[in-house]
This record gives C-alpha cells, structure tokens and sequence, in this order.
C-alpha cells in the first residue's frame, strides 16, 4: 500500500506541522501533537509534543506543558517540562514548577514555583545533602 518513501515522507510532514488555537478559541481537555502548537487562545488541560510549542501574549492555559523545546508569552498555570530549551518572554507568568535542559528568561517575565536544570536533571527531584557542622574546638589555658 505505501512504499517506504512515501511513509517516511508523511511522518516529516506530520513532525514539520503546526497546530494554531487562536485567540478566540477555548479547548477543554488534552492536547498531543508531533509537530508544533501554537495558542494564542484558552486551554484548560495538558498540553503535548514532542516538537515546540508557543504560548502567546492573550494565552492561558491551566494545566502542564510537556515538549522538547518551549516559548512562553502568555500564563501557563501548571508544570513545564522541556527537554531542550525554555523561553520565558518579558510578558510571560508561570505559576508551577520548571524541569527543563537550559532556561532562557527575558526580564520582565514572572516565574512562581521551583525550577530543576540539566540535561540529567528532567524528569528527576533530588533531596538536598546534608551539610556537616564544623567542630567546635575548646581552647584550654
């Protein structure tokens, strides 16, 4: 039915795609792509793929964002996951924790929550090591 070439050909398109939710639109539920999301409009659940995604300026979105690669303008209440890189833009505000390789943030941008750095790093929460008390020597005269 399909050769290799053609099917091949159609799995680079689907990845090289972009999805756009404009401004006016609101989605409730899941959101799970190959290729690239834009919102610009409301959603209210998950958001994922394995390409990029842009958050804009009039976006919000409640719930978490997971991608390799991720731009924000707009309010994302919920956990961000990038395996690659993480924009925060000048207008951007995350209220939830951040796990991403390497996080670029404008100034202006507003971040609540925890932030979790490294290529080893995403996806695992570490406890803080305990740190020994110096010894206390007496001076004796």
């Amino acid at each position: 039915m399909f050769n290799k070439t053609e099917e091949k050909k159609s799995v680079v398109d689907m990845v090289n795609s972009s999805n756009v939710i404009s401004k006016e639109t609101q989605i409730k539920g899941d959101i799970v792509a190959q290729g690239n999301i834009r919102i610009e409009g409301a959603v209210e659940g998950a958001v994922k793929s394995k390409s990029k995604i842009v958050i804009g300026e009039s976006a919000l979105i409640k719930g978490n964002l997971s991608s390799a690669e991720a731009e924000i303008s707009g309010k994302v209440d919920g956990q961000v996951i990038c395996s690659d890189v993480l924009y925060l833009k000048k207008t951007a505000l995350v209220l939830g924790d951040i796990v991403t390789n390497k996080l670029v943030v404008e100034n202006g941008a507003t971040f609540n929550g925890r932030c979790q750095m490294g290529s080893e790093q995403v996806g695992k929460v570490e406890k803080p090591q305990k740190v020994d008390e110096p010894k206390k020597e007496l001076a004796s005269k």
